[in-house]
């Protein structure tokens, strides 16, 4: 391949470059994962426009199948065109006013992603804080929205940087007492793990594209219950971000169709047809499948001698916080790993640098031969950095 570039001073010189080869990776990371061979094909597919009835039929599609997924049967289920830090900035855009007081349950990195939006939006931050890697019990979430009476409350469910899931229950039990409304980050949950919206009583949820949906990153999924959307239609002051103004959105995908902005119609394709995998394959059993290699996964860690970061009553089934063993370098292992098996795993941040692999195992490679390949090379290339096994 060839391209002709004219520079000021330089006409007519010619940059050679190769051909996009990206090499064969096993994304075994937090995420992104691997895309389902379907969801490739779907992005081959012809674009329309985006007002053009078969890419609104396609969005009515999404919409619906999102339920299934998400766990809902009213309000409304939007697809916000951006990663799932989007659709974060979209929940709190739309949910806090100026002196809004929210309060926060922080015990890691996107808690305080989450936070700092929110502080942005001149909001009212009250924050409970835990240890990366620990949840919140019933009592502590009573007393403290008890406490402090927000009107609204936040919990990341799936907690991407630490491994830890946190139950929603008693958090939204209590918030719904004080007259408050939910937001849960569910972006290392959904399609992976039950998120059981209606049953929890989440009351906003936002995800992505890139993890348990097996699908590339570029879309935010959404779930919005009926009493948030009674809120957002009564809200009188204007949402500061046009772009993520809730409204506008489900106006053009879900009412009338008028033109908000061009949606990435291939990547709505994409996504469409992920869902229908896990809809064919249902949702329930793909839970069920993650959960037994979860625990497939977790006795090779522990028949290696090693520990997980998080108590077993509190793991995310899809991603796995190993402890890294005395004396060897995590990075040099990720690094080995990428170099002579193709895999890539992630390290800690923040407080965990250094301290834990987040090992994802999720959509198609959450298969039993799967898991053993990776525990094979996982424990190969532990040896060669000198972990004694």
């Amino acid at each position: 391949m060839s391209a002709v570039v004219q520079n000021k001073g330089q006409e007519n010189s010619t940059l050679h470059f190769s051909a996009l080869e990206p090499p064969r990776r096993y994304l075994f990371g937090p995420g992104p994962s691997m895309v389902h061979p379907r969801v490739y094909e779907a992005l081959s597919k012809p674009i329309v426009g985006h007002l053009d009835p078969y890419f609104i039929q396609v969005m009515a599609d999404v919409q619906q199948l999102l339920k299934t997924a998400f766990g809902t049967d009213g309000g409304a289920t939007l697809v916000i065109s951006g990663t799932g830090s989007a659709g974060m900035e979209a929940a709190v855009a739309n949910f806090i006013e100026s002196g809004t007081k929210i309060a926060v349950f922080a015990n890691g990195y996107f808690s305080d992603r989450l936070t700092e939006m929110a502080k942005r939006h001149g909001a009212d931050i009250a924050r409970l804080e835990k240890p990366w890697g620990e949840t919140y019990t019933e009592n502590e979430a009573r007393e403290f929205i008890g406490r402090e009476k927000p009107k609204v409350v936040a919990y990341v469910h799936a907690e991407t940087s630490t491994g830890a899931l946190q139950s929603g229950q008693a958090i939204c039990a209590a918030a719904h007492a004080a007259g408050a409304l939910v937001i849960a980050d569910c972006v290392t949950s959904l399609g992976g793990v039950p998120v059981e919206f209606d049953q929890t009583g989440i009351d906003i949820a936002y995800s992505c594209t890139q993890k348990g949906l097996s699908c590339p990153p570029g879309l935010s999924p959404m779930a919005i219950s009926q009493r948030a959307m009674e809120w957002l239609r009564a809200r009188t002051s204007p949402v500061r971000s046009w772009y993520f103004d809730l409204k506008l959105i489900h106006d053009y995908s879900t009412v009338s169709h008028r033109y908000h902005h061009t949606a990435p119609i291939s990547m709505f394709y994409a996504l469409r047809e992920a869902l229908l995998v896990i809809a064919e394959e249902g949702i329930e059993n793909r839970w069920a499948r993650h959960r037994r290699c979860h625990k497939l996964f977790v006795d090779g860690i522990e028949a290696m001698g090693l520990r997980m970061h998080v108590p077993a009553e509190h793991r995310i089934a899809t991603l796995n916080t190993v402890c890294v063993p005395k004396g060897v370098d995590e990075a040099k292992v990720r690094k080995r790993l990428l170099d002579e098996a193709g895999i890539e795993i992630a390290g800690g941040f923040g407080p965990l640098a250094g301290k834990v692999f987040r090992i994802g195992v999720m959509g198609p490679l959450a298969t039993e031969d799967n898991v053993q390949f990776f525990l094979k090379e996982f424990q190969r290339t532990l040896s060669a950095e000198g972990y004694s096994i």
